[in-house]
């Protein structure tokens, strides 16, 4: 087989944990993406391995979703979620007006007994390892990623900040998983040239970028994104296929917009008496998502008519079926332009299979198997196709900034409403690289209990400066209603980080260091040296 196809998806959600407040709205993006994408891709994944189809995937796990996934509080939170979203189907099928409503409804409460099992007693709470169990058979590539999802590039002003993500995300990721990573997931898909040097001290073999990262580079191959590049460092750089990329996630002209599929914004959250919801929402006047939505797409109207799962499931399937005939068709015409053994990559947020796209999951094992009995086209991963011939295809490169942001670069990052972060990010990064050479040559001289003193201040000023550095914050900041919470999470992280850098100095405060240490309890064993100066 020289035709490949490669799916990599990229499962993540920023760090979200607020143990001050007994529920928090920004806490359901975790319990969301737990229930409608999480467990269903899982319990396709170990159907087709327990059913023997031959399937390869590629997939992320940003390191502060594996954080609360094996975070206790978190665990029980999201038992808490998804009783309380069974319960509330329960009721619906109490008040359901009309036969079709309540038979919804009562599907949905089957269908989330069903995950509730897999949760609590299949999996028993632990999703990394259910994840870690497919790797290890084979099936799976898990990729790492910069700790905090920071957008690397923009954090290279101070190359410690950029270098401390990679670092800190490659020795979280070793922990979770037993083993070295080979594929590195970039952030919001955001390279610069300088990362490259980076990623190769820390053994990553391959990672991936948008299409004309590789299509724009001085002297591109005429073959990319359809053979991978190599930098002079010898990485692998892989494109990101915008045909098959498009194919499924555009909102105009992607399948998720076919008017049988579930419908996203019709939810009995923003839609049911108030009194109907009193209990879900535990005395909560606030409005949220709920996850069970009771119409389909239907068409460009407000007049949408009741979803019906077994004809959205025959959507599924047809869909499957263009998509997996498409990627046959297009690596035909790649061979028959001459590029030897192809690969197409396509690379997708995991949260589009069941989250933002219902049937996403069932889409995806439709897919496996539909390719599993070809013989013109193999799913595989990055790293397979390297160690099965692919280094041969390789094409001497230096890619182009990019990321795949809107506009391809990097302004959905640095707009007005987000830009005054980086002075602040960069500031602090200097002062912690700053503090970390200086506490590295003196800490011998130090008396033993100033020493442990001053380590866990800095251990928790990186954790602070790296949650200030995610990019979802900026993100949410230029895009949406979530702005408030975004700037104050900043602002929270960079208070946070200067109380520490007064507290330094001082006599040892153990209570005023673990106040900070319980409220982001993120990364205990990271190395309190992650900062230290690259010269």
């Amino acid at each position: 087989m020289n035709r490949h196809c490669a799916l990599v998806l990229h499962a993540h959600v920023p760090w979200v944990r607020h143990p001050e407040m007994p529920r928090c709205l920004e806490e359901d993006w975790l319990f969301e993406a737990i229930l409608e994408s999480y467990l269903p891709l899982l319990e396709v994944m170990h159907r087709l391995r327990a059913e023997e189809v031959p399937w390869k995937i590629t997939l992320n796990i940003s390191p502060t979703l594996l954080a609360m996934l094996r975070d206790p509080l978190m665990e029980e939170r999201a038992s808490a979620y998804l009783d309380r979203t069974a319960k509330l189907a329960n009721s619906e099928i109490e008040r359901g007006s009309d036969s079709g409503y309540r038979r919804i409804a009562q599907w949905y409460g089957q269908r989330l007994h069903h995950l509730q099992r897999l949760y609590e007693d299949e999996w028993n709470r632990d999703l990394v390892t259910a994840f870690k169990d497919l790797q290890d058979s084979g099936h799976l590539e898990i990729l790492a990623c910069g700790a905090t999802h920071g957008l690397l590039p923009l954090l290279m002003k101070m190359p410690e900040a950029a270098r401390a993500q990679i670092k800190a995300g490659v020795e979280i990721y070793e922990r979770c998983f037993d083993r070295k990573p080979r594929g590195f997931w970039l952030p919001e898909c955001a390279f610069a040239p300088s990362l490259a040097p980076m990623l190769k001290e820390f053994g990553i073999q391959w990672t991936l970028i948008e299409e004309h990262g590789l299509t724009s580079a001085p002297h591109a191959s005429d073959a990319f994104p359809y053979i991978p590049g190599e930098t002079a460092e010898e990485l692998a750089v892989f494109g990101r296929d915008t045909e098959s990329s498009r194919q499924v996630w555009s909102a105009e002209t992607g399948y998720p917009g076919d008017a049988r599929y579930r419908d996203f914004f019709r939810d009995v959250g923003l839609e049911a008496p108030a009194e109907a919801l009193e209990e879900y929402l535990d005395g909560s006047d606030i409005r949220r998502f709920t996850g069970l939505k009771f119409h389909r797409v239907t068409g460009k109207t407000d007049e949408k008519m009741l979803y019906d799962p077994p004809l959205a499931g025959r959507a599924a399937d047809e869909h499957a079926i263009h998509f997996v005939s498409s990627r046959a068709a297009q690596l035909a015409a790649l061979t028959n332009k001459g590029i030897e053994n192809p690969i197409v990559v396509s690379a997708f947020d995991a949260e589009l299979f069941g989250h933002w796209w219902f049937e996403g999951p069932q889409f995806l094992e439709k897919v496996l198997r539909n390719a599993a009995g070809r013989n013109d086209l193999e799913f595989t991963t990055p790293a397979a196709y390297l160690a099965d011939g692919g280094t041969a295809q390789m094409r001497a490169v230096e890619p182009v900034s990019s990321s795949w942001g809107e506009g391809g670069y990097f302004e959905t990052w640095l707009s007005e409403e987000n830009a005054w972060i980086y002075p602040h990010l960069h500031r602090r990064a200097e002062q912690l690289a700053r503090l970390v050479k200086v506490l590295k040559e003196n800490l011998d001289t130090l008396p033993e209990a100033s020493g442990k003193h001053r380590i866990r201040c800095v251990k928790q000023m990186t954790r602070e400066i790296m949650l200030a550095q995610s990019s979802d914050w900026a993100f949410l900041m230029r895009n949406g209603a979530a702005r408030p919470y975004a700037k104050k999470r900043t602002e929270d992280h960079f208070a946070n980080f200067d109380a520490l850098w007064a507290m330094f100095s001082k006599a040892p405060d153990e209570e005023a260091v673990a106040a900070l240490e319980k409220a982001n309890p993120i990364f205990e064993n990271i190395d309190w040296d992650t900062f230290l100066p690259l010269v």
